[in-house]
């Protein structure tokens, strides 16, 4: 079983900058990162495979959010810039065995999820 472990999340003014980070137990193919905020559906935000040659953003973070991993530590990191409040919500890191499943939502393991807020 793999267990994943998030940091980085935290409150930030709207324009601002977080990074977040989770490391995994040993090496999985494909990472990414959901997120749910109150009230509604967890929803993908963005996915990578092992030799970050594929990546996808949601429409709705794409050209602000950036992902990349480290294989050595068997991580993922996200750059999260020019956050808005609508960003506001639980991160939830997540693996996949197949990039067509992480995206679908079909997960092998979550993160226990690291709050970001984003005020106005």
């Amino acid at each position: 079983q793999v267990q994943l472990v998030e940091s980085g999340g935290g409150s930030v003014q709207a324009g601002g900058s977080l990074r977040l980070s989770c490391a995994a137990s040993y090496a999985v193919y494909a990472m990414g990162w959901f997120r749910q905020a109150p009230g509604k559906e967890r929803e993908f935000v963005v996915a990578i495979d092992y030799e970050s040659e594929k990546i996808y953003y949601s429409d709705s973070v794409k050209g602000r959010f950036t992902i990349s991993r480290n294989n050595a530590k068997n991580a993922v990191y996200l750059q999260m810039n020019t956050l808005k409040p609508e960003d506001t919500a639980v991160y939830y890191c997540a693996t996949s065995g197949q990039m067509a499943r992480m995206m679908k939502g079909d997960i092998d393991y979550w993160g226990q999820g690291t709050q970001v807020t984003v005020s106005s």
